[in-house]
């Protein structure tokens, strides 16, 4: 099958995606991307730009478009001659949070919903996702002074399924021994997500240095992408953990990336706004312990018998659980294992073939389109 895969935000965990499934896929698949910036402009125009762009559209089988392409306008442009959509959801417009002072864009929101009407099937990275853009949808569509058109969050829903997201894990060139060797005197923390307000890391570096204060020793490496204004928590990190911080900003060689999430011993997330959790699965895949929030998709991803272990209440639940793996990194060890075993099951050589069943399955059904909810 011929794949046209449209990213109009190609950037950050929409780059690993569009990227890990084209590597990795048995289909061919054809990105076709915009620059990662301006993303409520990209909402708007990308389907133009991207139709300027296609020579010829009939020498695909399927269209993979993600949350920022207005399938609507897409398949008005294309006309007749447009292939079966399918619309992969990495955030929506309805619930995604706001920054201090943003007001929340409705036609946004909207777009989402019209997208996900006019594509022939529908896909979310989680079931957590999945359920908040329902939920916010009918709160949308209550808002509507007259003519709600409550009636097509149940076509939406028909169509739609859960399609977990790959993770960039090579377990060829993962050594366990490099953990063991490791050089480091010291437990070494792992922040690897976006420099983002929706990530919290106002919380994160509170809990170090509450932990910092009471004479808890660690290493810190702050990794991660920036996009535009970065948050005042990161600013000032060099001096306030100057003895702890090891690395300093987004690595651009993965082989570094992969070197240092492999000497990490614990990964955590403050995270107010996750669908899936990219950046956590891949550190946890290279055997650092999570620490993860009640809320969002997390629990959903972590095996039923060690959610005790992972998932942390409230910021004080999570500055004692860190502190216990801070002093006794060794007690971890086993349960690090079995949760990288776990994580490793992300990894795009097992995931590949799920999108390729379940991509190939829209093509077929495309006519008629009976999805199963999974």
């Amino acid at each position: 099958m011929k794949i046209l895969f449209l990213e109009p935000f190609y950037g950050g965990s929409h780059k690993v995606v569009a990227d890990g499934f084209a590597a990795c896929s048995r289909h061919q698949v054809d990105i076709l991307s915009l620059a990662p910036r301006f993303w409520k402009w990209r909402m708007r125009g990308s389907a133009l730009a991207f139709i300027r762009q296609i020579k010829n559209l009939t020498e695909y089988d399927l269209v993979f478009a993600t949350d920022m392409v207005d399938v609507t306008d897409f398949k008005a442009l294309a006309g007749p001659q447009c292939p079966p959509v399918v619309l992969y959801f990495h955030e929506n417009q309805l619930s995604y949070p706001l920054e201090p002072g943003e007001k929340r864009d409705f036609h946004l929101g909207f777009t989402n919903i019209i997208s996900a009407l006019s594509a022939e099937g529908v896909f979310f990275n989680s079931q957590f996702h999945r359920d908040d853009f329902f939920s916010a949808a009918k709160a949308l569509i209550r808002k509507m002074p007259d003519l709600r058109p409550g009636w097509i969050l149940d076509k939406i829903r028909g169509k739609t399924c859960v399609l977990y997201p790959g993770i960039d894990f090579d377990s060829r060139g993962f050594v366990t021994s490099e953990r063991q060797e490791s050089s480091l005197d010291r437990p070494l923390v792992i922040w690897n997500h976006r420099w983002e307000y929706d990530k919290n890391p106002k919380a994160f570096f509170n809990v170090l240095e509450g932990l910092k204060r009471r004479g808890i020793v660690f290493y810190l490496a702050v990794m991660g992408e920036q996009y535009g204004t970065v948050p005042e928590e990161f600013k000032g990190i060099e001096e306030r953990f100057d003895a702890e911080l090891l690395v300093y900003g987004y690595q651009e060689q993965v082989a570094d990336y992969r070197k240092w999430l492999a000497k990490g011993s614990v990964v955590i997330s403050t995270a107010i706004q996750e669908n899936f959790g990219i950046s956590v699965m891949e550190a946890v895949a290279h055997g650092c312990f999570p620490l993860l929030p009640n809320r969002l998709s997390y629990p959903e991803l972590i095996p039923e018998h060690l959610k005790s272990d992972v998932i942390y209440r409230d910021d004080a639940d999570l500055e004692a659980r860190l502190e216990h793996i801070l002093v006794q990194p060794q007690v971890y060890q086993e349960r690090a294992a079995a949760l990288s075993a776990h994580a490793a099951g992300f990894s795009w050589s097992h995931m590949a073939e799920k999108w390729d069943e379940a991509l190939y399955q829209s093509f077929i059904k495309s006519a008629g389109w009976v999805f199963p909810v999974s």
